[in-house]
């Protein structure tokens, strides 16, 4: 498999598999309703970002098993000649509705919600969770440093330290969905169309003879895309030697891009980098930070005067560090005709088909998020879950990777900064609606 390959029906875990077998055998077929959240309260997530839905809807969309799956699920033992025969035939055929990629939400909401014969819904349950799950951590953690950067780019350097190729390929999209600028992942760039950004290793600087025919050797190659590693052996003195690389290149008409920083004290550095280049008329040469940067560091370099125009983000936000997990959830609220719920201690579930109902002030700024039955409506509101796919069909062309980052951007703005606290924990008004109050009361379990 590819990261640009779906994984199949396989990539799920045996229980579901299992039950899926104890469904059949009971000819228990009835339509379910499961719906994924993140449960509880993140000290550290105010906030998150819905990403993930395009993966999941393409996937439901190619569900089948293979011949190769069937051969594998037949060498296991496990399961029934007449259980593997319906597996064979099986296509997804339910109900989605979701929450728009770029939507702004918070704990405890319904981000998905699907609608399927329970064996279908439950065979993908782990599908789901896994997308959604990974797709949504990293978006949200790329917002946080969006909003630390405070207008300055970011670009994606986590390949390389990310939790495998998949994992690199979607955060590389999850980033750029919330905000960051590039990355340096060629492959996403292909995939996505995400610009690609890169400047050049400390190996590179070693392999010459000395630094500056290092900077002038890559400027040759590089004429109008020359960014300079400035830190190999001393950041002064290679911030001298690329202002003379940078002489050179105006009198053919070129302008250096910029240099890069990657250790020592960039707080410092960047202010004594930033006098060198305007000392020698070079106003326009940016300079690049990388190194340990999530938004946590960038906010304090910042807030401590660090001279520095953008930054490379790397390992700290592929794995987002501070915060590797979501507490998210995919569970069944509602069977036939009847809503159910769990009653597990610090693991209660609202039963029913819902919606999310969101109120704004007169200039759009979220006030509160209420929690309601699905057919309900709720006068001033906005409701966030929308269908997007109907008897395993999807109802709309999946939107371009620009529109889900416009749409991030757009929603963002509209969050209160409290919200967006990198420090202090804000927790946004989520309400339960009286119907689905109600509801709750008549819920099996």
């Amino acid at each position: 498999m590819t990261p640009t390959h779906m994984a199949g029906p396989l990539f799920t875990d045996l229980y579901e598999l299992t039950m899926g077998a104890s469904y059949y055998a009971h000819h228990m077929a009835s339509t379910a309703t499961f719906s994924l959240f993140i449960r509880g309260n993140h000290a550290n997530r105010n906030f998150f970002v819905a990403a993930g839905l395009e993966d999941v809807l393409k996937g439901l969309a190619a569900f089948r098993f293979s011949k190769n799956d069937i051969q594998y699920l037949i060498s296991t033992d496990l399961f029934s000649d007449d259980y593997i025969s319906y597996l064979t035939r099986l296509r997804f055929s339910g109900d989605v509705v979701a929450m728009p990629e770029g939507t702004i939400f918070f704990a405890n909401e319904p981000v998905l919600e699907v609608t399927a014969p329970i064996i279908e819904a439950q065979l993908i349950e782990t599908f789901v969770l896994n997308t959604i799950g990974l797709q949504t951590m990293i978006a949200s953690k790329a917002a946080r440093c969006v909003h630390a950067a405070d207008g300055r780019p970011l670009i994606d350097f986590s390949l390389r330290r990310t939790q495998g190729q998949d994992a690199g390929i979607k955060v590389a999209r999850s980033t750029y969905l919330a905000g960051f600028a590039g990355t340096s992942n060629v492959l996403a760039g292909k995939i996505y169309g995400i610009p690609t950004s890169g400047t050049m290793a400390h190996s590179y600087i070693e392999a010459f003879t000395s630094e500056l025919a290092a900077f002038s050797a890559y400027s040759d190659t590089f004429p109008r895309h020359a960014i300079f590693l400035i830190d190999t052996y001393d950041t002064i003195a290679g911030a001298r030697n690329a202002v003379k690389v940078a002489k050179a290149m105006q009198k053919k008409g070129n302008d250096l891009m910029g240099v890069r920083l990657d250790s020592g004290d960039m707080i410092a550095l960047s202010q004594q980098v930033r006098s060198i280049f305007d000392d020698a008329g070079l106003f326009d040469v940016k300079i690049f930070a990388s190194s340990g940067f999530d938004e946590f560091k960038i906010a304090r370099f910042l807030a401590e005067g660090a001279k520095i125009d953008a930054f490379g983000v790397g390992t700290k936000v592929g794995v987002s560090s501070d915060a590797p997990f979501l507490d998210i959830v995919y569970k069944i609220v509602k069977f036939k005709d009847r809503p159910v719920k769990k009653l597990s201690p610090g693991k209660i579930t609202l039963a029913g088909e819902k919606q999310v109902f969101r109120t704004t002030d007169q200039t759009g700024i979220y006030l509160e998020d209420v929690i309601g039955v699905r057919d309900e409506t709720i006068p001033g509101t906005l409701p966030l879950l929308e269908n997007v796919m109907e008897n395993g069909k999807l109802l709309h062309p999946h939107p371009s990777l620009g529109h889900l980052r416009n749409r991030f951007e757009y929603n963002f703005s509209l969050l209160d900064d409290q919200y967006k606290s990198i420090q202090d924990t804000a927790v946004y008004p989520v309400l339960l609606s009286r119907r689905l109050e109600k509801l709750q009361n008549l819920a099996v379990y």
